[in-house]
């Protein structure tokens, strides 16, 4: 159970510093599809340096009913 702790958390690292490569996380214009792609290129891991090239182009937040 250890080992897999381990190798989760250096999944994610992995995937952080290909969105610090990709300057994910420089800018000011913060949106939701810039959210999801940070958070898709993180879980997408070690992936990202194999060919995936995760992006959320676009994405919609439910209005509040009235």
């Amino acid at each position: 159970m250890r080992i897999l702790s381990i190798l989760l958390v250096l999944w994610f690292i992995i995937g952080a510093l290909a969105g610090l490569q990709r300057h994910y996380y420089s800018g000011s214009d913060a949106s939701c599809a810039k959210a999801g792609t940070i958070a898709v290129t993180i879980l997408a891991g070690p992936l990202n340096y194999v060919g995936a090239n995760p992006k959320i182009s676009a994405c919609t937040v439910p209005q509040p009913s009235s």
